[in-house]
């Protein structure tokens, strides 16, 4: 028998069909990353679920010592996070859509198709490893191999831990804004996991991921037929999540026919399945998160403006990695240290030139993009020390932007001040220089190099932007994105 890793998801299949059913599972999940157990009935299922607690169970209906329906209620009772899939010969399945609205987390029928079995398990050990995976808020690098890690020692840093704590225990919604990749749900996650809910499901979606015509139906489910393709009923997250929490991320391009139905759960708990009559109560704390400045889009008329004021009861702001740039070498130790294990490289020292060209370097992707560079060094890793010859076009990209490190000239009227001693009779130019060659650089930044991006986003031709680069005198040898000939 394989040895259990932490890494390996457990799969309990309670069915006393232990000859097709079972080696159907077993034949879907024969790799190193799964092991599935067997158990022939209700007791026997329970009892493995006491012992240890199973990333997923497949259970069936219908059970030699009981229905599956009970099966799935005492499984909620001993561990509520436990995804459950439901497994039936029945055509119409009633049964198990009636379980689904009690938290099931799907239902696929006899004969199992292999493909949407791996695909449904699959989903659900994610969901649960989201719920179970705990998150560490730390002044310093956490010790072991932890994926779920927020740490750092700046005020900003320490002034999050601080909201965390005092909004987690309170049952109120929660918004968290901050720029793509600094770890808006890690934050989600703490504060699911700090609160009276932590037993109970934890659902993350992400609204700019999911269609507009899949996302209403993912959240409130629909009733049969209530447009094409509806060929059977389905229980929303909403519904399924009852008791729980749930993560709406990217939050602020959700389509504004959606949101009036979440301001509606936010006000009254309630809300209706697409095509259905029947009006559905839910006990859910929604925890939402953002890139975009929502009060912007409000006064733009492109976010409903009720919905932000009942979203932002309590906002929590990350910043972004160039702000908080004293935790980067710690960042980067960790990170170095958990993908070393992960990639098989033992890199044990940082030559100070990397810490320097990572320091000197704007981030735009925040510690999303730290991750991918640092996996990427390693890989490129030979020998126990991190040099700069092994960070991916990171030192070009430094060099492009040495002109104006990230943090220089944000004080515009220190600079003037400090100039109005010089007598030099220029000082409006200089100081329009000085803007200019900040927000080029910046503009740069925001874009990963691409001119072309650049100048649209400052509303300037290309070539004005070129001309005036060179005027300023700062060139940009490599562009992230290559821009297409003129």
């Amino acid at each position: 028998m394989a040895t259990l890793t932490n890494n390996m998801a457990r799969i309990l299949l309670i069915d006393d069909d232990t000859a097709i059913v079972a080696g159907q599972v077993q034949l879907a999940f024969a790799s190193e990353e799964h092991r599935v157990e067997v158990a022939p009935s209700a007791a026997a299922g329970l009892e493995s679920i006491r012992r240890a607690a199973p990333d997923v169970v497949l259970l069936d209906l219908r059970l030699p010592d009981g229905s599956g329906l009970e099966v799935q209620q005492a499984i909620r009772e001993l561990d509520a996070r436990i995804p459950v899939i439901f497994v039936t010969a029945s055509k119409t399945a009633d049964s198990a859509i009636d379980a689904m609205k009690h938290g099931a987390f799907d239902y696929l029928q006899k004969p199992l198709n292999l493909g949407q079995l791996r695909q449904v398990v699959t989903q659900a050990v994610e969901v649960a490893k989201r719920m179970r995976s705990r998150v560490v808020l730390a002044e310093v690098p956490p010790l072991g191999e932890l994926e779920g890690a927020i740490f750092g020692s700046c005020p900003a840093m320490l002034e999050i831990y601080k909201a965390i704590g005092r909004v987690a225990a309170q049952d109120v919604t929660v918004l968290v804004t901050g720029e793509s990749g600094t770890g808006k749900e890690l934050v989600a996650r703490a504060i699911y996991q700090h609160s009276a809910r932590a037993k109970e499901p934890f659902f993350a979606l992400n609204c700019a991921a999911i269609p507009e015509s899949l996302l209403e139906s993912e959240l409130f489910g629909h009733e049969k037929g209530a447009f094409t393709g509806a060929d059977r009923r389905r229980i929303g997250r909403f519904e399924q999540c009852n008791g729980g929490t749930i993560f709406l991320d990217e939050i602020g391009d959700m389509p504004l026919s959606l949101q009036a139905k979440i301001l509606r759960v936010l006000q009254e708990q309630t809300f209706e399945r697409i095509g259905g009559s029947e009006t559905i109560r839910t006990n859910v704390r929604i925890i939402a998160a953002t890139h975009r400045d929502l009060a912007q889009r409000a006064a733009e008329e492109k976010f409903r403006s009720d919905l932000y004021y009942r979203l932002s009861v309590f906002t929590i702001h990350l910043p972004p990695l160039r702000e908080r740039l004293e935790d980067l070498p710690g960042l980067t130790r960790y990170y170095l240290a958990r993908f070393g294990r992960e990639l098989g490289r033992d890199v044990r020292e940082i030559a100070p030139e990397v810490l320097q060209a990572l320091q000197a370097y704007p981030w735009p992707g925040n510690v999303r993009e730290l991750q991918s560079v640092l996996k990427q060094a390693l890989l490129q890793a030979s020998g126990s020390t991190l040099l700069p010859a092994f960070l991916p076009e990171l030192r070009i990209r430094s060099d492009a932007r040495a002109s104006t490190p990230p943090c220089e000239g944000l004080d515009i009227s220190a600079f003037i001040r400090a100039e109005l001693g010089t007598d030099s009779g220029d000082l409006y130019a200089r100081t329009h220089d000085h803007v200019d060659r900040l927000l080029f650089a910046l503009a740069l930044a925001h874009t990963r190099g691409n001119q072309r991006d650049a100048a649209r986003l400052l509303g300037i031709s290309r070539q004005t932007m070129r001309t005036k680069l060179r005027a300023l005198g700062m060139q940009v040898t490599h562009a992230l994105e290559s821009d297409p000939p003129s």
